[in-house]
């Protein structure tokens, strides 16, 4: 691989460095998918961030000239991303989710749960926006799912919970963030242990979902991740079950209870297929969403299939 110790003086303009980069990364046979799906997207992400330019760049300026300075500046950042392996937002600390920017680190998940298209949604036509008063999410991360809903029903307070405690913080940067510290309740706690005693019309969550042959099986750039916040036992549905158990407890009447697992969908379809799931087909691509509401489960509940 060509030697990347220095940014290349024939390398003039933004259009130049980001193709360049892109060569870099493909050479390197880097990893994508936390915010950017292809070497081309993830160059143009890196470089704008380093020069402090917006991501809607007009086309005039991506023929400018950079300084010695500024293509050091990206250059920099190319070589951690393919020396480290790490996924661009933790290079750049910055990441958007349901249109909204948001701090991140390697104490948290990045964020890419294509929950953010049902939040934006307000989970419309399986809840009504305007009554939605409490919210809970069940492993916040970053808290991007609960900032989110916050916007989303903005006459809702939502408890936002995680196991972790690194998490937290990084949760509680994102809050102060977006002003919401007044509607946001940041609180320890392993699923529903260590919660108030509360219900709510939403439970959201993106819980840990990846079986040991995935976590097996993961490129370096995921294993940068916490673990906890992937792995969850052999076949991926250790926390899955015990959100479900626990939440016909924890929803009010009317509500409705929202899980993303991912590449785990067929292990839920067969772990549960007895329960009247329902799959999201989401617009704007990803898979692995259900939903199931309140009555349903208790239903299942009597029943004896929980």
């Amino acid at each position: 691989m060509e030697p990347i110790d220095h940014a290349p003086e024939d390398l003039e303009t933004l259009r130049d460095i980001v193709r360049y980069a892109a060569s870099r990364f493909n050479e390197a046979g880097l990893v994508y998918g936390h915010g950017t799906d292809n070497a081309i997207d993830e160059a143009a992400a890196l470089a704008l961030h380093a020069l402090h330019l917006p991501a809607d760049l007009p086309d005039l300026y991506w023929g400018a000239r950079l300084t010695r300075s500024e293509r050091e500046a990206v250059m920099a950042r190319v070589r951690r991303r393919i020396e480290e392996r790490l996924p661009l937002p933790y290079i750049t600390h910055e990441t958007f989710f349901a249109g909204l920017p948001f701090y991140i680190d390697q104490r948290v998940l990045v964020p890419r749960s294509p929950v953010a298209e049902l939040i934006e949604r307000g989970f419309q036509p399986w809840v009504d926006p305007d009554a939605v008063e409490r919210v809970l999410e069940i492993g916040t991360g970053s808290g991007c799912i609960a900032v989110a809903c916050a916007y989303a029903f903005p006459g809702a307070a939502v408890d936002a919970t995680d196991i972790d405690d690194d998490a937290l913080e990084v949760a509680a940067v994102n809050v102060h963030r977006h002003d919401l510290e007044e509607r946001i309740a940041l609180i320890r706690a392993d699923v529903y242990e260590g919660l108030p005693q509360r219900r709510y019309q939403i439970i959201v969550t993106n819980p840990p979902y990846v079986d040991a042959a995935a976590m097996a099986a993961l490129p370096p750039e995921y294993r940068h991740e916490p673990r906890h916040a992937l792995a969850a036992g052999e076949d991926g549905l250790d926390v899955v079950r015990r959100i479900l158990r626990g939440a016909p407890e924890r929803l009010t009447d009317d509500g409705l209870l929202v899980v993303e697992v991912g590449d785990s969908e067929d292990a839920v379809a067969e772990a549960f297929g007895h329960l009247p799931l329902t799959w999201v087909e989401l617009e704007r691509g990803g898979f692995g969403v259900f939903l199931i509401t309140a009555e349903q489960l208790r239903e299942a509940q009597a029943a004896g299939a929980l």
